[in-house]
């Protein structure tokens, strides 16, 4: 127990991520028995524990857009390109949906003859 508890407070151990903005990386050591995890040693003597580098895709796609401000200066064309291929699949989402929407009224046109009715009314309200 007190092995652990010392090691919860030993110097320099930062566990904050914010605490470890504006630091210098001195080195990047393999965490031994956790593939993928790392030691981060700062050059100041403060260190903290990286987790496996194998993020989502929504993962990724979300740092992108938090990080933009300071990513896209250095990447701009990268930006570019992942801006196009957003907009793509909010358009394949939209036409997805729509195709849907439509498919569920084809299928029950049959099962709920006022369904003909009720569209030809809300199409009226909308013009």
């Amino acid at each position: 127990m007190e092995k652990v508890a010392f090691t919860k407070q030993f110097p320099g151990l930062t566990l904050d991520w914010k605490a470890c903005e504006g630091k210098t990386v001195q080195a990047v050591i393999p965490l031994t028995g956790k593939p993928g995890a790392a030691v981060v040693v700062f050059s100041d003597g403060s260190f903290t524990l990286g987790p496996p580098l194998n993020p989502e895709p929504w993962e990724l796609g979300q740092a992108l857009v938090d990080a933009r401000a300071l990513l896209e200066p250095e990447h701009p064309a990268a930006y570019m390109e992942y801006d196009r291929l957003a907009k793509k699949d909010k358009d394949a989402l939209k036409s997805a949906r729509v195709e849907k929407i439509l498919g569920a009224i084809h299928n029950n046109l049959e099962q709920i003859p006022e369904l003909k009715d009720r569209l030809k009314e809300l199409v009226k309200e909308w013009k």
